[in-house]
């Protein structure tokens, strides 16, 4: 399981996917003052929803990548029958998605924060939900990718199926901004819900594509 992390996080940074996970984040960032105005107090009540909102979809863009080309490589087939379960493999996914993504975002969130005019503890606050929200949002677009893997546009298919069960995640997650530790309590419950049972979906999903 540990070389099925690493190498999948090796092919993440090596693809440049936590490049494009960062300036996509950090785009929406830049762009979303100028679609509202300069009014500091408006940015600063709604940067924290921005904020998850832009991590959401830059969980979503790798999707396509995640599980379909090793099942049609036949990778999965040879750790199939070298015993590896499905369900190790999704989990194995889930863990190196999340540090491929996961780390440079949290970083990215800072200099996002200043552009959004939020305050000191807003960003711990945000810091914080997303730390303890993104092994979810990695484990969903493990799940997403297992669940279109081999269907025609796919990634058009993946929004329409992950956004739907991330809003839960992106509910609680803006929430916990305002909500404290007991918003971050429901977020990680959420979270938990999430990176346990999303491998287990994903795993069936993965058998299913293998027969």
């Amino acid at each position: 399981m540990g070389a099925l992390v690493w190498r999948d996080v090796r092919r993440g940074y090596a693809g440049g996917g936590a490049t494009l996970v960062v300036a996509f984040f950090l785009l929406v960032a830049v762009l979303f003052p100028f679609a509202i105005g300069p009014d500091a107090a408006l940015l600063a009540r709604v940067g924290g929803g921005v904020v998850w909102a832009a991590a959401l979809l830059a969980a979503l863009l790798p999707v396509e990548r995640l599980v379909a080309p090793d099942l049609e490589a036949g990778v999965i087939d040879q750790l199939a029958v070298r015993g590896v379960s499905p369900v190790t493999i999704a989990a194995a996914k889930t863990v190196a998605h999340w540090l491929a993504f996961a780390p440079p975002l949290l970083l990215a969130t800072i200099p996002a924060a200043a552009l959004l005019n939020l305050s000191a503890e807003r960003l711990a606050l945000v810091v914080a939900g997303l730390a303890i929200g993104t092994p979810g949002l990695a484990a969903l677009a493990v799940t997403t990718g297992a669940l279109v893997a081999g269907l025609r546009g796919a990634g058009a298919v993946a929004g329409l199926v992950m956004l739907p069960l991330a809003v839960p995640l992106l509910i609680f997650g803006a929430g916990a901004i305002d909500g404290g530790a007991g918003g971050l309590k429901l977020l990680a419950a959420v979270s938990l819900l999430l990176t346990v049972g999303g491998p287990i979906v994903a795993g069936a999903a993965i058998r299913m594509g293998m027969e």
